[in-house]
């Protein structure tokens, strides 16, 4: 049985559905209506039958979307009856059907014939909030395939065919018909907008907007019933090409079907300085600062910033003004970003920048309130400031960030701190060794390279400078040690804490070991000073492996620097075409990134290769094993070295040989000769 399109209320119970006990839904058609609270619609009812477990998602007036829009009853298919179907015939129509909707993006798991399927529309994809609002209909008999994008800014929508005319459709068809709306026609007249009130006048007043400025931008009024509301004419070469409404307690909505453009567009025809705000009225407010080379958005801003590659024109839907307006855009040399300075605002302005280019835009600071806070745009600042310190914001707009591009302006802070010495450390701090300190000093965030010939003392004088270092200024740090075992590292920096050795053995001659409460105490200050680094499995530990755990231990416990002792045990597998060279490189590249960035120092101890016919002096820095790069890229370079020949001297002397110093404020190269106590590993200045 058919319905009647349009059945008043009284007569619905009267009717019986023979097709479906499933409840029907309503859809109206629209004449807007104005309230205190809200614009809704009245409805002249409409009666089509959904399934039982969907709800219809159609939006006729979207204020939310800053859009009103409908859709024509004539476009909804309204079920017609058909006797029995045959089932095989049925079951063919869908199948070739399906394919067809597949073949331009629709996808659907099941459906029924005579019923509304609720599907994400694959030109739009739902908007951000991927809503499914293409509404798909098949025909009783499976034949037809209708559908409907009820989303406001697409209205994607299109049928197709299993067979025409009893045949069916060549496969060289099978692309189903879509139509694209162009957009309206529309005139003042025909929007029957009128001249503004004296009450929107004087609400223009109080936004310090004066009747010059309003009567510039052809503003106007519209009559929504019991309602006035501000008519913004959008207009390009001055013909009017949309319409934008707002009513006294902040409802937005457009003309449904027109184009988008930014408000203001012919102020900015062949400028070569651009303002974007993010409303109309603050368009205006840059009006009476002097500035009318100003548009604004049509469509507000968006919660955040998409965190999605950038799209293509064509899929840049939410943007799509921008995009038409390309060619008066693409002249602007400078392009202020004059968006609100809320979350959101901020969110548009960083959108903005990415579509325009970053290199050409630059942002407001928007001025302080006396209450500590800012005020949020331009018409607050003109209404409260006036319009010499709104315009005194614009012609202080600074440049917009760019991710990795700086200007040492930005850095005047940092270097002012560094001229006083705020920060305690720019010269470095002591090693604690009198004799050294004129050489060496460890500066936050560089990387020191250590080497030396096998058994030169390496790994022990570290330790002993680690020891230094926290004694004197409380530093702690994180050790990747591969060479020691846990409960051996423990006793080496516990018997240089101490002074004692820790065990009464042959190396402690007579001196006595630490008692248990010097061990005690011993394992509190480990536990409160080193954090370690090791690979509980057979696997070699790799570079980013470490680095990732040491900055783990710089935001959890606050570590000051890192050991990688030594280079030679991490595992070191490159790309088949790399040479060693270009992994050496890569790899000290990434130390010193993590070394500047978290202010932490590292030492990297590196083994020199085999010395052939070695005399017994101290090895050179482009000794070691794997690349030159070691001594090119380090801060300093640092050879351990210790007399092995009694006849030549003394065997308990080390000799510090500082190879490398970039920063000479730091030190310089030179040698410096500690003693070295082997009973408790401590290195002490020679008298």
């Amino acid at each position: 049985m058919l319905i009647p399109r349009f059945t008043p209320i009284r007569e619905l119970a009267a009717f019986r559905f023979p097709m479906s006990t499933r409840p029907v839904s309503f859809i109206s058609q629209p004449r807007i209506i104005s309230s205190s609270n809200n614009l809704f619609h009245s409805a002249t009812l409409l009666i089509h039958p959904f399934p039982s477990n969907s709800k219809p998602r159609t939006r006729l007036f979207s204020i939310g979307t800053l859009r009103s829009s409908y859709t024509s009853a004539a476009r909804i298919p309204r079920p017609v009856t058909v006797e029995n179907p045959d089932p095989r015939r049925l079951e063919s129509n869908m199948t070739i059907l399906r394919r067809k909707l597949q073949e331009i993006g629709i996808e659907f798991r099941a459906s029924v014939p005579g019923q509304y399927n609720h599907l994400l529309c694959p030109s739009c994809k739902g908007g951000d909030s991927r809503e499914q609002t293409l509404s798909l209909f098949f025909s009783p008999d499976g034949n037809t395939a209708s559908w409907t994008c009820f989303r406001g800014k697409c209205g994607w929508h299109g049928s197709t065919q299993a067979f025409a005319d009893g045949k069916l459709i060549p496969r060289t068809n099978l692309k189903a018909t879509t139509s694209v709306k162009g957009p309206r026609v529309i005139s003042e007249e025909s929007l029957q907008l009128q001249p503004l009130c004296n009450e929107l006048l004087a609400y223009f007043a109080e936004r310090m907007i004066s009747r010059e400025t309003l009567e510039r931008n052809t503003v106007m009024q519209k009559k929504t019933y019991d309602e006035i509301a501000i008519a913004f004419p959008f207009r390009r070469n001055g013909k009017l090409v949309s319409c934008k409404y707002r009513t006294s307690n902040k409802k937005f909505w457009q003309e449904a079907d027109t184009e988008k453009v930014l408000y203001g567009l012919d102020d900015i025809k062949d400028v070569n300085d651009i303002i974007i705000v993010e409303g109309e009225i603050d368009k205006l407010a840059m009006e009476e600062a002097g500035f009318r080379n100003c548009v604004s958005v049509p469509d507000g801003a968006p919660p955040k910033v998409s965190n999605k590659t950038l799209p293509s024109e064509q899929e840049d839907v939410k943007y799509q003004y921008l995009w038409n307006c390309k060619e008066y855009l693409e002249k602007a040399v400078r392009i202020i970003l004059a968006t609100d300075g809320d979350p959101p605002g901020q969110a548009l302005a960083e959108e903005l920048a990415r579509r325009l280019g970053r290199e050409r835009c630059w942002r407001v600071n928007w001025p302080e309130k006396n209450d500590g806070g800012h005020f949020k745009d331009a018409n607050e600042v003109l209404m409260h400031m006036g319009p010499d310190v709104l315009k005194e914001v614009i012609e202080k707009a600074e440049l917009y960030p760019i991710k990795g591009l700086f200007d040492f302006r930005d850095y005047f802070t940092e270097i002012d701190a560094y001229y006083n010495r705020t920060l305690g450390h720019e010269f470095g701090m002591s090693t604690g060794w009198r004799s050294l300190n004129p050489l060496y000093n460890v500066v936050p965030g560089e990387l020191t390279i250590v080497s030396g010939v096998p058994n030169s003392g390496k790994s022990e004088w570290i330790d002993a400078l680690l020891c230094n270092l926290n004694h004197s200024a409380g530093w702690k740090f994180v050790l990747c040690s591969m060479e020691n075992k846990v409960s051996e590292h423990a006793r080496k920096l516990l018997e240089k804490h101490a002074r004692k050795p820790f065990f009464q053995a042959r190396y402690c001659e007579s001196v006595e070991r630490m008692t248990a409460d010097d061990l005690e105490e011993g394992k509190k200050w480990l536990s409160n000073t080193f954090y370690l680094i090791r690979c509980e499995n057979e696997s070699l530990p790799n570079i980013d492996w470490i680095l990732k755990l040491a900055k783990a231990a710089v935001l959890r416990h606050g570590v000051n620097g890192l050991v990688i002792d030594p280079y030679n045990e991490l595992d070191h597998q490159r790309l088949g075409s790399q040479t060693e060279t270009e992994y050496v490189s890569q790899m000290l590249t990434k130390v010193k990134r993590f070394a500047q960035h978290h202010s932490c120092h590292v030492w990297l101890v590196a083994h020199p290769r085999q010395l052939h016919n070695w005399t017994g002096d101290p090895p050179n820095l482009y000794d070691i094993s794997g690349s030159a790069h070691f001594i090119n890229k380090c801060d300093n370079g640092i050879v351990i070295h210790r007399n092995r020949n009694p006849e030549t001297g003394p065997i308990d002397r080390v000799q510090v040989c500082v190879r490398k110093v970039r920063n000479k404020v730091a030190g310089t190269v030179g040698d410096a000769l500690l003693s070295y106590n082997r009973v408790t590993g401590e290195f002490m200045d020679l008298a």
